[in-house]
């Protein structure tokens, strides 16, 4: 009669539980992720559609200005005057000449309130402002 040592009946086991932990760890590090947003994106802007909408430089610090349906100025979470705009912008200018500014007008605005951000922007020194704008289908 063959007998079986004890060696041979335990066979090659994989242990799920720790790679079931690391799998719910990864989950909930990409949901927390995803979440936080930035306060400029969260504004409800309705974007004009262009035909070669392009990313926005994240290479430098930039300035992202909203300008909504009545034209009212934000930057950063906060509703602010065209005069602390200016001084904001020219603060940056001296600080970095290269400064990117992204203007983000509400399809609805009236052309000139754009306009007016703009101006205050290439008046503070920016070189380029850009126009944010969303891909048309």
């Amino acid at each position: 009669m063959l007998i079986k040592s004890q060696e041979m009946k335990s066979g090659v086991s994989i242990e799920l539980t720790p790679m079931i932990d690391m799998v719910f760890l990864l989950l909930i590090f990409f949901l927390v992720a995803t979440t936080f947003h930035q306060a400029e994106r969260e504004m409800k802007i309705a974007l004009p559609e262009a035909q070669a909408a392009m990313p926005i430089s994240a290479t430098l610090r930039e300035f992202i200005i909203n300008v909504d349906a009545e034209g009212r100025i934000m930057v950063s979470g906060q509703w602010i005057e065209p005069e602390t705009l200016r001084s904001m912008v020219t603060n940056a200018v001296k600080d970095n000449p290269e400064q990117k500014v992204t203007v983000r007008g509400d399809r609805d605005s009236s052309y000139a309130n754009i306009v007016r951000v703009l101006d205050i922007c290439k008046g503070s020194g920016i070189q380029e402002p850009y126009l944010d704008t969303v891909l048309s289908p």
